[in-house]
C-alpha cells in the first residue's frame, strides 16, 4: 500500500495494541526517561505522553498529506474512518483499552477523519470559482479570435395581401351612372338634314322632302 492511502494514525494505535496484547506487564504511566528543563524542574516522560505526542505529529502529517493536490481523497477518508471505528470499538468494548491515553488517540483519529472532509470541501469550493473564471476567459478569447460579427441586414417588410387589396379598393373611383337628361343633351347630331329632330314635331305628309 502506498503512503498516500496509508493512515498514519494507525501507528500509535498499533503500538497500544502490541503493548496490551503482547506485553501486558508494561504500564503506560511508567516513565521512560526524565528531562531536566532550564528552570531546573524534572519532567518525567511516560509511555502515554510519548504515544500522544507521536499521534499529534502524525495528525499534522495527515493534514498536510490531505491538503496537497492529487491525493487519493476517497481512499484516505475511507481508511481514516476505519481506523477511527476500530479504535472507538476497542475503547468501548475492551476493558484493557479503557484508558485516557487510548481515548486521546481515538479522538485524534476522529479529528483526522473530519479534517480530511473539511479540506476536501474547501478545496472543491475554491476550485469551482477558478473553473468558472477559466471558462469565462476562454469564451472571451474565442470571441476576440473570431472578430466582430456583422449583423445581417433586416429583410424588407412585405405588407400582407389583405392590406394591399384594401388599399386598391379604396383608391379605385366609384362608377357614376349618367342622368337621362345628360344623355339627351349629349346625343350626337345627325348629319342628314331630313332626319334632324324638330323638337318633337312630326313633318306633314304633304310637304315634299327636300
Amino acid at each position: 500500500m502506498s503512503m498516500i492511502g496509508f493512515p498514519l494514525l494507525l501507528i500509535p494505535l498499533a503500538i497500544c495494541n502490541i503493548i496490551v496484547f503482547l506485553m501486558p506487564g508494561v504500564s503506560f504511566a511508567a516513565p521512560l526517561f526524565t528531562l531536566t528543563l532550564v528552570s531546573g524542574a524534572a519532567w518525567p516522560v511516560t509511555l502515554s505522553d510519548a504515544l500522544i505526542a507521536l499521534g499529534i505529529l502524525l495528525l499534522l502529517f495527515e493534514v498536510i498529506k490531505g491538503a496537497r493536490p492529487g491525493s487519493k481523497y476517497f481512499m484516505d477518508h475511507l481508511l481514516s474512518l476505519l481506523v477511527f471505528a476500530g479504535a472507538a470499538a476497542e475503547f468501548v468494548m475492551l476493558p484493557q483499552f479503557g484508558t485516557s491515553t487510548y481515548f486521546l488517540l481515538t479522538l485524534l483519529a476522529l479529528v483526522d477523519f473530519l479534517s480530511g472532509i473539511a479540506l476536501r470541501a474547501r478545496r472543491n469550493a475554491r476550485l469551482a470559482p477558478a473553473d468558472a473564471t477559466v471558462s469565462r476567459n476562454k469564451r472571451q478569447r474565442d470571441i476576440e479570435t473570431e472578430g466582430p460579427r456583422l449583423d445581417p441586414e433586416p429583410a424588407p417588410s412585405v405588407p400582407p395581401a389583405a392590406t394591399v387589396a384594401e388599399s386598391v379598393l379604396l383608391d379605385r373611383p366609384e362608377p357614376t351612372t349618367p342622368h337621362p337628361v345628360d344623355i339627351v343633351r349629349t346625343s350626337p347630331e345627325i348629319r342628314s338634314p331630313g332626319l334632324q329632330p324638330n323638337d318633337g314635331a312630326h313633318p306633314s305628309p304633304d310637304t315634299p322632302p327636300r
